[in-house]
């Protein structure tokens, strides 16, 4: 199986304070160069709202066609203590979810056992650790999204090395 490519967008000030804007531009150039699906991995749900709102309000004379993720209703929050749980949780019925998947761009706090194809990274965790062993997940490219506050910069720098170890391809750039 290929390595997927990795792309790191380490964000200037100005580009961090519009970041959903950001976001979404680096969503509509991904659509606009490939047909592959694409997954925006995002575990905050506040932020999760915000980025569901803004690719429906994206464009003034359109708007970039998505679909929200969420964890099956039978995981409450009781019996999750962490992200890992969560991970853990939705793998039983990922496949269900699969089979619904009706946007070319999706958007979710966990990886669809079934999904093949670009992944927007938003998180502090590189994306392998939402990959499960009995995942059939195939990733082509892996977007990471670096706002220019120190946790974040810490958080990419773990990313890279991590990805760097797996022999995964990597690019940099400054926006």
């Amino acid at each position: 199986m290929q390595k997927p490519n990795v792309s790191f967008y380490v964000l200037s000030e100005s580009k961090a304070q519009d970041f959903l804007g950001f976001i979404c531009h680096l969503i509509q150039t991904a659509l606009n160069k490939s047909h592959e699906s694409l997954l925006i991995l995002v575990e905050d749900e506040s932020l999760i709202s915000e980025l569901d709102d803004a690719l429906w309000s994206y464009a003034a004379s359109g708007f970039i066609p998505h679909q929200r993720l969420m964890l099956d209703a039978k995981i409450s929050d009781s019996n999750i203590n962490d992200s890992n749980d969560v991970n853990n949780a939705h793998v039983a019925n990922a496949h269900t979810v699969t089979s619904a998947l009706l946007a070319p761009v999706l958007l979710a706090p966990y990886l669809p056992a079934e999904f093949n194809g670009i992944v927007v990274n938003i998180t502090a965790r590189p994306v392998n650790n939402f990959i499960t062993t009995t995942s059939n997940t195939r990733l082509t490219r892996i977007l990471e999204i670096i706002r220019p506050d120190t946790a974040s910069v810490q958080e990419g720098r773990q990313k890279y090395k991590h990805y760097q170890q797996l022999g995964y391809k990597l690019t940099h750039f400054k926006v």
